[in-house]
């Protein structure tokens, strides 16, 4: 195509404010009907660089996700990203349909990790609206959906429920139009795991010692040493995962709100997983071969750029795996407080940490002002090697 000549012509075009547009994203209330199923936008390529970056400053500390050779020996054939890499970036990739319109993120439910996603793969997302909740015109009603996001090779890489709290739309500006087309949402309803279980004969000395399947019994409270202070960087982060909604990155959008919301930019709370995760992950998992996934979460507090976090994580169950004798499941309560370490806030808190925030009116308890998370998470685990 030749170009044709380049002149400035601004000047020459009246200005018209009738004319505006302001494109809206995300959806209010009573633009979510249940059935509805949304592809999501652009797709996120997974890059060797990007992975390692995320891996080391979220801290994580099982090689799996650092070293490619370890990995390699462990029947892998090219490093894999981080479990909580892939779940900001499937969150994220649904923002601007299911949650940018989003006044909180309630929960997450029947997290599953499927397959592991290597450099090179490309995800796309895709959302399905389950059921909308109404409380009344006058509040906001809560929306569950259910997201997963698919490889190149349009296999089911993870899987979830969420469950968001969204206002109504009122006099407010229209969000853009909901698809008409009819799309495939491929949920799989029983799902099987795809990673490879070879326990590997890479050198040891990569991993500590206390961290093996026979390490963790029913019962057992692991208090997690080092805290993590958050900066601005996590507006960065948001950036890099691909997450939209202005919340976490917009100043004037955040102070501009009501409510305990308004203020400094809320850190997205993947993120905030991911960093309470990495504190864990050295005493933990970090000889896990795999996430399974995660039964039910919420984010009970906020955090803000400053804030320290830190985590706990009890054992609440342990399982044999079938046909196997080199691996074992442990679920793990996890737990997490900001601006208090884990060992004071055991010390102040004690078993009321690992009561569910949402149970605690009911037990005529106070809610916890430190306490910023909670999960359950099931980890496929080495057995000590003979």
């Amino acid at each position: 195509m030749r170009l044709s000549e380049q002149t400035e012509v601004a000047g020459s075009v009246t200005v018209n404010v009738e004319w505006a547009r302001r494109p809206q994203y995300g959806r209010y209330l009573d633009e979510f009907v249940p059935g509805q199923v949304f592809v999501h936008p652009r797709g996120y390529t997974f890059e060797r660089g990007p992975m390692l970056d995320f891996s080391r400053v979220f801290m994580q500390c099982n090689p799996l996700y650092l070293n490619v050779e370890y990995a390699k020996a462990h029947g892998f054939p090219d490093l894999p990203a981080s479990p909580q890499m892939v779940f900001n970036v499937t969150l994220s990739l649904g923002v601007h349909n299911d949650s940018e319109k989003a006044i909180a993120n309630l929960g997450y439910y029947n997290v599953q990790f499927l397959r592991p996603v290597y450099p090179g793969d490309t995800l796309r997302g895709y959302t399905k609206v389950v059921d909308r909740k109404v409380r009344g015109e006058d509040k906001p009603g809560i929306v569950l959906i259910r997201t997963l996001s698919v490889n190149q090779h349009n296999q089911v890489v993870l899987q979830y429920e969420r469950k968001i709290m969204v206002g109504y739309r009122g006099d407010r500006l229209p969000t853009t139009p909901a698809p008409t087309t009819p799309v495939d949402f491929p949920w799989v309803e029983h799902p099987v795991v795809d990673i490879p279980v070879n326990a590997g004969n890479y050198p040891g000395g990569l991993t500590g010692p206390n961290t093996y399947f026979e390490d963790f019994s029913l019962g057992d409270l692991i208090v997690h040493n080092n805290g993590r202070t958050i900066t601005d960087e996590h507006m960065y982060w948001t950036y890099l995962v691909g997450n939209t909604h202005p919340l976490h990155f917009d100043r004037v959008y955040s102070t501009g709100l009501s409510g305990k919301m308004s203020g400094d930019p809320i850190v997205y709370g993947g993120l905030v997983f991911a960093w309470l995760e990495g504190l864990a992950s050295r005493d933990v998992s970090e000889n896990a071969v795999w996430e399974l996934g995660f039964t039910e979460g919420y984010h009970t507090q906020p955090s803000i750029s400053g804030d320290t976090v830190a985590a706990l994580s009890r054992v609440v169950a342990t399982e044999t795996v079938p046909n196997n004798d080199a691996l074992g499941i442990v679920t793990f309560q996890f737990i997490g407080v900001k601006n208090i370490s884990a060992a004071d806030a055991l010390k102040q808190y004690g078993a009321d940490l690992f009561i569910k925030e949402n149970d605690k009116q009911k037990l005529s308890k106070e809610k916890l002002s430190n306490k910023i998370f909670e999960i359950e998470r099931r980890l496929l685990i080495k057995r000590r090697p003979a």
